[in-house]
């Protein structure tokens, strides 16, 4: 199994912590909301939730009291597609970075990304430990001195187990947004240096998978570079507008190289003894499908898509990701075994039920404590440049 392969014990998908709305300056200095990107971003965590419940095995199976196989026949194997909601994820964050830091001072762009990334983060992981403690909740919790590391977001270069199974993403997300600061934001954001920042990642990525050397690896991503690249030329598109061939050039190289990482991690020969198949066309459509759909987005092709609700929709993403897969376990268990709701029914209100509980962490945790940490990391870096 494969690092793509999001099981339980291994990496699965967690979304990009996105601005509570997410808006983008116009080349006229203005700014319009891109809300299809908030509703892209609540789309593609579904996805990975309906993988986690219906489109593997692990430790679902033992909530469901059998293979997801069992309980969904027909949807399972669409299912088992859902976990490309992980390149999706960092197509979507690839755009929202650059966006993001765009025009930023260094200390501007670090405490945007750290105040987002935390508060929601330590509060699953507090969450989590707590409910898998309780006698009746047949889950193994981590030492107190493992949990209390997992709360830097360092666990896994550390070689500590995670509290939760999602948090992979997020280490890869860090080593994105440390890549950018240094090359983009540090510097000054201009076109000639995001599109040479592009062109390099990818050589060097390239390069790195050809050395086989670890830290390489670690440092350079080749399995995830494409997808976050693509997802920056898409924002110079959109910038810039639809007649940047550079942009064009970065966006399909990096959709050539990424449906290559993606069926290499993700596709393996039919066999009776896996628990699910996925067709090398299925995955490169479903990752085609992702380039397009955040294509659309930047060139305006979804820019009717302008409902409130969606972005609420985005807000809810981030912490919906973070207690779905780990706490959804417990719910299935409960509502499917002990109340012997049929499947359907679980899998809904289980999702349904995540939902709120991320409305609940945006609410009362993300909304307070977002801006005061931002404020706290601006003023500490002011005072001591002082």
């Amino acid at each position: 199994m494969t690092a793509t392969e999001l099981t339980s014990g291994a990496p699965s998908a967690a979304p990009v912590p996105a601005p509570r709305s997410i808006r983008v300056r116009s080349r006229e200095g203005g700014s319009s909301r891109l809300r299809a990107l908030d509703g892209l971003r609540l789309l593609a965590a579904l996805m990975v939730a309906a993988y986690h419940y219906g489109g593997r095995s692990g430790e679902i199976s033992k909530a469901w009291g059998g293979s997801p196989a069992h309980q969904f026949p027909t949807l399972a194997p669409l299912f088992a597609y859902g976990c490309l909601g992980v390149q999706i994820f960092f197509i979507i964050s690839g755009f929202v970075i650059c966006l993001s830091g765009w025009g930023r001072t260094l200390r501007a762009f670090t405490a945007s990304r750290i105040s987002r990334l935390y508060p929601a983060y330590w509060a699953a992981i507090l969450l989590i430990t707590l409910v898998f403690a309780l006698p009746w909740v047949a889950y193994k919790t981590l030492a107190p001195s493992e949990v209390l590391t997992n709360l830097t977001m360092l666990q896994q270069p550390l070689g500590v187990h995670r509290v939760l199974g999602v948090c992979w993403t997020l280490w890869a997300e860090m080593r994105f947004y440390a890549l950018f600061a240094l090359c983009i934001v540090l510097p000054g954001a201009t076109r000639g240096r995001v599109v040479l920042f592009c062109a390099g990642w990818t050589l060097a990525a390239a390069l790195a998978q050809a050395a086989h050397q670890p830290f390489l690896n670690v440092v350079l991503m080749p399995e995830y570079a494409p997808f976050f690249i693509g997802g920056v030329g898409l924002y110079l598109l959109h910038r810039y507008g639809a007649r940047d061939p550079i942009a064009w050039a970065i966006v399909v190289v990096s959709w050539l190289i990424g449906q290559h990482y993606a069926v290499a991690g993700l596709w393996h020969a039919p066999t009776v003894h896996a628990f699910s198949y996925r067709s090398t066309a299925g995955i490169i459509a479903v990752v085609t499908l992702g380039f397009i759909l955040v294509a659309a987005v930047a060139l305006g092709g979804l820019h009717r898509l302008n409902w409130r609700w969606l972005t609420v929709a985005g807000a809810l993403t981030y912490p919906f990701y973070l207690v779905h897969e780990h706490l959804g376990w417990v719910v299935v268990r409960v509502l499917h075994r002990d109340l012997g709701l049929p499947s359907y029914a679980t899998l809904g209100l289980t999702v349904g039920l995540m939902l709120m509980l991320a409305w609940g962490l945006h609410r009362w945790v993300e909304r307070p404590l977002t801006p005061r940490l931002k404020g706290w990391i601006a003023d500490t870096g002011a005072g001591a440049n002082g």
